[in-house]
């Protein structure tokens, strides 16, 4: 008797295990206690172990031995988990967007970042090919106010972005840099804001959003890029 019920016990564990994991990676990110990668790893490995004890305490319910309240939450985590992978499985395993591909913004201030030490901020050519497949919607605005107006409503924009912080702003050279946090877990990513002349007339505005860490980025910096250009279009609409 003793023999059987201890499998159900490790189970058991591993369920509780799980669940912690998942709990405890994220809310140490949030409280900055962890890296963000520390947290994000300990969520993810949370999940995977979370779907295994799902996969063993179907198969231990099926044999009549019950499924335990903490397999029961492991459950329940192992949905959330995969349901926040699906939602991101579409991401490609990049994590550097600029919507010049042939000419993207160069990163000064986040270059000279101590944070930066060692990383190489060039854009990988081999990226170009992936958003072109995923992101053809991401390519340079083209707004009738000249550069000098349209880069005072890039500063404006930006000034108003959730969870960046300005760290260059260079009017004449019709440029802007940016560091965003994500709130949950305070992953750092760089933005730079280019403002050119067109040759049409009025502006030519650029952008590039690059993650410091992971291969990927479930498709933050592309989301970001979205709204940032969203929320400029909005202002210049009244202008026009």
């Amino acid at each position: 008797m003793e023999g059987s019920s201890s499998p159900s016990r490790i189970l058991d564990t591993l369920g509780l295990v799980a669940v912690l994991a998942l709990i405890l990676g994220p809310l140490l990110a949030w409280l900055r206690v962890v890296p963000g990668i520390v947290g994000f790893g300990l969520f993810a490995l949370g999940g995977i172990l979370a779907l295994v004890v799902t996969i063993l305490g179907v198969i231990r319910a099926l044999r009549g031995r019950g499924y335990g309240w903490s397999v029961l939450a492991a459950t329940l985590g192992a949905l959330a988990f995969v349901a926040l992978a699906a939602r991101s499985g579409g991401a490609p395993r990049i994590n550097d967007f600029p919507t010049d591909l042939a000419n993207p913004p160069a990163f000064k201030q986040a270059a000279a970042d101590p944070a930066n030490a060692g990383r190489d901020l060039s854009y990988p050519a081999p990226f170009a090919d992936e958003q072109k497949a995923c992101c053809g919607d991401l390519v340079p605005m083209r707004l009738p106010s000249p550069p000098p107006a349209a880069f005072a409503m890039v500063e404006v924009v930006a000034a108003g972005m959730p969870n960046w912080q300005i760290t260059r702003q260079e009017p004449v050279a019709g440029e802007l840099e940016a560091m965003t946090t994500s709130r949950l877990f305070g992953f750092h990513d760089d933005v730079i804001v280019r403002v050119r002349p067109d040759a049409g007339g009025g502006s030519l505005v650029d952008m590039r959003s690059k993650s410091r860490v992971g291969q990927g980025d479930l498709g933050a910096n592309a989301a970001r890029i979205r709204a940032f250009q969203a929320a400029l279009q909005a202002r210049e609409q009244p202008k026009r």
